[in-house]
């Protein structure tokens, strides 16, 4: 969760379902999964605050031009946020965590306007709480249910790991900008 917050490419969506499933099989408890993910939210969140708020913003872009495409960030990405940021204000700060892609970047933003330190660690473990204890639970449900499940996604196993697979990569190939934005 903290890599995630700081702009690597780990989803979340992925790390706190697995730790609901883990607390679903009596491996982990549910609160400190949650607490756990919160705080490395924040964690990871208060490093690319620090960042924004160190660093110019043409500096920030041009390592966003330069480095981006490594960890999936792109330029666009970025502007949304700080758009977001801008128009909202510090508000979205807490409700950017809720939502997926942009809950990552709004960092950078809220470090470059200065935001108040702590209201912006407030928002975060706030919006990271809630979203934590969103995943973990889906987790744990679909645990719960696995049995149930199992039958049929053997059935489909092979086409929902190809589905999956095409799309990571087609994901991954627009990030690298392998398809469409090529210069001519």
């Amino acid at each position: 969760m903290t890599l995630e917050s700081m702009l690597l490419p780990i989803p979340s969506e992925i790390v706190m379902p697995f730790g609901g499933f883990l607390v679903q099989q009596g491996v982990l408890n549910f609160w400190l999964v949650v607490i756990s993910g919160t705080l490395g939210n924040l964690a990871g969140s208060l490093i690319a605050y620090a960042a924004g708020y160190i660093l110019e913003e043409n500096v920030i872009i041009m390592l966003i031009k330069t480095y981006g495409k490594y960890i999936l960030l792109s330029e666009h990405e970025y502007q949304r946020a700080r758009k977001w940021f801008m128009q909202y204000g510090t508000s979205v700060t807490f409700f950017s965590r809720l939502l997926p892609v942009v809950r990552t970047f709004i960092s950078l933003p809220a470090g470059l306007a200065e935001m108040k330190l702590w209201k912006f660690s407030l928002f975060t473990f706030l919006g990271s709480f809630l979203w934590s204890a969103f995943l973990t639970w889906i987790g744990f449900s679909l645990g719960k249910h696995w049995n149930s499940i199992d039958p049929y996604f053997r059935q489909f196993q092979l086409v929902i790991l190809v589905v999956i697979l095409a799309g990571v990569i087609y994901y991954i190939i627009r990030k690298f900008n392998f398809i469409g934005n090529r210069k001519q």
